[in-house]
């Protein structure tokens, strides 16, 4: 539906996108993910034909953004950081005029109520806009980008600003939305995009350093898988068997639950299964097995990773 293919826009000398290309499909929500500054709004305001890149093109359902530019348009949803709501209107007469803005021809009463339903401002649907409050303004926000049922959404930092109870409404909304459209969610909020999203592009310094599904981005960086264990038994005697199994490369006790339980992190070679050698050598120790489940790196650690630049100095470390 949406398809970037080598985008890239320099302000002077300085690349702010550098040959950015990946695609969204309707039906899954995906991540844009970057520190501030990594070129997540320059990268989304390009796509939503608000600036115009310096080199590659962007593609919505085939239409280019640039030479198709109104056939682009009508299939894109959009709410930028800041809502583009008129504070002087109640939220009925906005959603009715960004209605006529956009030209839109499917039934108005029905579409509307429609829209409001969804994001959940049908009861306040006669107030006005400057009397609410910023989770409600970001919902009328919302409800203008889907506004004419466009199949893709993009959404800029929408939860910026608001309460924890608000950003978990947001996030149920956004999830929603991802049923029937393609939405493009920017964050630099980690918990949000791995609560949301079915796919994450991690962006920095204006080129991509990862883009995969959520579940697995963890293990892309890393040589070495995790595992996390819950144990009965003597510790020294779980950490002994597990270390001799075939492909361990380390073991780390962690929190105690009782005098006899205990929980272990046990990290070991890629591209290897543990599972039944780790079985096999706590059942001959005797120590039995209470909870089993596999680990990559966290989302935090992961995004380290990919984000944190390394400098050579003249002595050539890093």
């Amino acid at each position: 539906m949406v398809e970037v293919k080598n985008l890239v826009k320099s302000y002077g000398n300085i690349d702010a996108v550098k040959n950015i290309s990946f695609t969204a499909n309707v039906g899954e929500v995906l991540g844009f993910l970057g520190p501030n500054g990594a070129g997540k709004s320059t990268t989304m305001n390009i796509i939503a034909g608000y600036l115009s890149a310096t080199s590659g093109t962007v593609t919505i359902d085939g239409y280019d953004i640039v030479d198709d530019a109104i056939e682009a348009k009508k299939r894109i949803g959009y709410l930028p950081e800041l809502p583009p709501v008129y504070q002087d209107m109640t939220v009925k007469k906005y959603l009715n005029f960004m209605y006529e803005l956009k030209k839109v021809t499917l039934p108005r009463e029905e579409h509307l109520a429609e829209i409001m339903k969804l994001c959940g401002i049908d009861a306040i649907a006669d107030r006005v806009i400057r009397n609410l409050s910023k989770g409600y303004r970001q919902r009328v926000g919302v409800a203008q980008a889907l506004v004419g049922n466009p199949p893709v959404i993009i959404l800029d930092e929408p939860t910026v600003g608001l309460d924890p109870k608000q950003i978990i409404e947001m996030r149920a909304l956004i999830k929603n939305l991802g049923k029937k459209h393609a939405v493009i969610f920017s964050s630099h909020v980690l918990s949000e995009v791995s609560a949301v999203c079915d796919r994450i592009v991690v962006i920095s310094q204006g080129q991509i350093a990862a883009d995969e599904a959520t579940d697995k981005i963890a293990y892309m960086k890393s040589n070495e898988m995790r595992l996390l264990l819950t144990v009965e038994g003597n510790s020294a005697s779980v950490i002994s068997a597990i270390s001799a199994v075939d492909g361990v490369t380390k073991v780390r006790r962690g929190d105690r639950q009782s005098d006899e339980i205990c929980d272990y992190s046990v990290e070991y070679k890629k591209d290897t299964d543990i599972r039944r050698g780790v079985f096999r050598a706590l059942a001959k120790a005797g120590c039995p097995i209470l909870q089993m489940r596999d680990a990559g790196m966290s989302l935090e650690e992961m995004f380290l990773t990919l984000t944190t630049p390394t400098y050579q100095d003249k002595g050539g470390k890093n």
